[in-house]
């Protein structure tokens, strides 16, 4: 049996995954990337598709890690949605280019000077009545509302637009495999449903795989790094809603609530409710976190007849580096260890940053790509050619899609 010798093998077929399969693909590396269930499965098909650039992290009125961690994540985006960044991924359908912050309360004096501050007139800025969405137009609506430089994207097209260029490095996990590392490489075979084999070494292993790390790392041996999971409880609402709206109700230094907006299946408008509420919603059941959602609703948008809207909740859970009070990570992480990579992302907007420590890894470890006379980098190896053609994992559809879902 012939052996695929590879640069690196990487499990999970999320956005950070995707991102880092095609910036190692961009480099030179062989690289692939196997998926078990669908690609966008998990965190990636839950996410709201904010690109977020830590303003809502800073509310309380100072700097904090996560704000700074994020800060430059929209520019690095955009550039690439413009398809002049380090991927080109123009694309990518944008929901909106700018997204709204809005409180019903009159903002403290600590609040409100951050705002003010120098930092926040760069990234925020007051929006006249004129000017505002619909949602805030209503002639019982009360609030101040800002608009927030930073985009919200569809996920579904984010997922197509990583995966199609290097369509010929994803492939389908068969639930029949082994996987082991000696600490100098990784050694993998893959059993199809046929009975055909594959044996691969590679020189480095990278599980992006988000709560399958867990497992993954259980096959391995490994103990650590250790996971923590964080559940939510999102709402959906449909119906009699004057149309889309992406922002952030903002209650002293809290996100009350973070509405996105989305497509369902017959081109109806669902707003998807996050932030405090679903923090919330993760200590109740679908109908106490229904009951509350209705009432938040009624009390932000009173014009709107909720009576006749349609519900729907999702129970979600992040996976994320376990942290010693279990509070959300700041950052991304990503831990070298021998031969194995270890990355949670935290958040959709960090994708780019696993893939570049990836790559920064791979550099400190002297790992250049295997070379191959006469194939350019980003080409596809000729091994990969040569092999029978593996099953694509295909593409995960989003909650909102489902019509099972809703009452």
């Amino acid at each position: 049996m012939s052996v695929l010798k590879l640069d690196a093998i990487i499990f999970g077929g999320g956005v950070a995954g995707l991102w880092t399969l095609a910036r190692l693909r961009q480099a030179g590396y062989r690289a692939i990337l196997l998926e078990s269930q669908a690609l966008g499965v998990g965190q990636t098909r839950h996410a709201q598709g904010i690109i977020h650039g830590g303003t809502k992290y800073a509310l309380a009125g100072t700097a904090t890690d996560s704000s700074e961690a994020i800060a430059a994540m929209p520019g690095l985006w955009r550039a690439c949605l413009q398809g002049s960044g380090e991927l080109d991924l123009s694309s990518v359908k944008i929901w909106a280019e700018h997204q709204f912050m809005w409180s019903t309360a009159r903002l403290s004096s600590r609040v409100a000077g951050f705002f003010a501050s120098k930092l926040m007139r760069s990234r925020t800025e007051s929006v006249s009545e004129s000017e505002r969405p619909a949602a805030f137009q209503g002639e019982r609506f009360k609030g101040q509302v800002y608009r927030l430089d930073e985009p919200v994207i569809d996920v579904a097209s984010l997922i197509r637009a990583l995966a199609e260029p290097v369509a010929d490095a994803i492939w389908a996990l068969p639930e029949q495999y082994t996987l082991c590392t000696d600490g100098e490489g990784v050694q993998l075979e893959l059993v199809a449903a046929d009975g055909q084999r594959l044996q691969i070494e590679a020189s480095r292993l990278v599980l992006a795989a988000g709560e399958g790390n867990a497992d993954l790392l259980q096959q391995l041996g490994r103990a650590e790094p250790s996971m923590q999971r964080r559940p939510l409880q999102m709402a959906m609402v449909r119906g009699p809603l004057p149309g889309p709206l992406w922002a952030h109700c903002i209650d002293g230094s809290k996100t009350r609530v973070t509405i996105t907006s989305h497509l369902d299946q017959n081109g109806q408008w669902v707003w998807y409710l996050g932030g405090q509420l679903s923090e919330d919603g993760a200590k109740m059941s679908a109908d106490e976190l229904l009951a509350r959602a209705k009432a938040e609703m009624a009390d932000l948008f009173p014009d709107i007849d909720w009576p006749q809207a349609q519900w729907a909740t999702l129970a979600i859970s992040r996976a994320e580096h376990r942290q010693p009070d279990g509070s959300r990570p700041a950052e991304a992480y990503i831990q070298a260890d021998g031969a194995v990579m270890t990355a949670w992302p935290t958040k959709l907007a960090f994708a780019p940053i696993v893939a570049a420590g990836v790559l920064a890894e791979l550099a400190r470890a002297g790992l250049s790509p295997i070379e191959t006379p006469g194939e350019m980098p980003g080409e596809t190896p000729s091994e990969i050619q040569d092999l029978p053609a593996w099953p694509h994992p295909g593409y995960a559809d989003l909650p909102w899609m489902e019509e099972a879902r809703w009452s």
